[in-house]
């Protein structure tokens, strides 16, 4: 059986890696006013941070279009006999459910979609790893087996800088955000039941990374093989530095830097800093 890989915009998977390993991707949308972009096709990190620095209103996000799906998995019918479909969080976003339906439409490929519960580089490790697997000639019922024990140790936490994002995207209310951001707090988020919720409220950003790799050394501290990612949302040099501290400290630990791109950085903002990672 020949199987094929395909995810979302949201995993942030760079395009030569992609196609290194023959993942297939739809995009998500970002609209400015009238002016809709595809996220990793026609907007960049860099175009993205410039323009809602100029617009006085925050972007919408969208998920893929049902006939754009339809048509990525028709093409994929023509060489493939299954795709593992691996998408963002259903819980904040219905691309996972899109691609669920389309697979009622197409004939002649069977979708065994895979909601990550997360997305980012975290949503990425599941497709990387099902690329690997698919290339190796395992069934589709083998790779997602194990994207479901990836899941069982797979963790991701997220600092916000700035407030405001959480507050338009209706997570905070203007009081709240104002009081927040008067007091320097920086919430630490994560993944829980699909949704994005509240993991602490911290004092200061220093602190808020500090409790973040806490959180990480009580995995790593096992000596278990671990891959990471470091995500950033426009501030790349502050992620190399905590990029840099944790791999001093933690030999055992493989870690790769990435990004928050226009889909996900709408809703945390500029300067928001991840830390995600599962046990090899």
């Amino acid at each position: 059986m020949k199987v094929a890989v395909m995810t979302d915009s949201t995993a942030y998977i760079p395009k030569a890696i992609r196609e290194q390993w023959d993942i297939y991707m739809v995009p998500l949308n970002v609209v400015f006013g009238h002016e809709s972009y595809q996220e990793e096709v026609d907007l960049s990190i860099d175009d993205f941070y410039s323009l809602v620095k100029n617009e006085a209103e925050l972007p919408k996000t969208s998920q893929p279009s049902f006939g754009l799906i339809t048509q990525t998995l028709e093409e994929l019918a023509k060489d493939y006999d299954a795709v593992i479909s691996i998408h963002l969080s259903s819980g904040i976003s219905g691309t996972y459910q899109s691609v669920l339906s389309a697979n009622n439409m197409v004939d002649g490929i069977e979708v065994y979609g895979f909601d990550s519960e997360i997305s980012c580089m975290p949503q990425g490790f599941y497709v990387l790893e099902a690329a690997e697997m698919a290339r190796n000639g395992a069934e589709p019922e083998e790779i997602i087996e194990r994207l479901n024990e990836m899941k069982q140790s797979m963790k991701a936490y997220f600092v916000v800088d700035d407030l405001s994002h959480l507050h338009r995207g209706g997570r905070l209310s203007g009081a709240q955000a104002l009081v927040g951001s008067m007091l320097q707090i920086k919430p630490v988020l994560h993944f829980e039941d699909t949704k994005i919720v509240p993991f602490e409220k911290i004092r200061t950003q220093k602190r808020a990374y500090k409790r973040i790799k806490g959180l990480f050394e009580e995995d790593a501290q096992t000596g278990k093989p671990i891959r990471a990612v470091v995500i950033h949302a426009n501030c790349e040099a502050e992620a190399e530095d905590f990029k840099r501290d944790l791999e001093q400290q933690f030999p055992n630990a493989e870690i790769m830097l990435s990004y928050f791109g226009p889909v996900i950085g709408t809703h945390l903002g500029e300067g928001a800093l991840g830390l995600g990672w599962y046990f090899k």
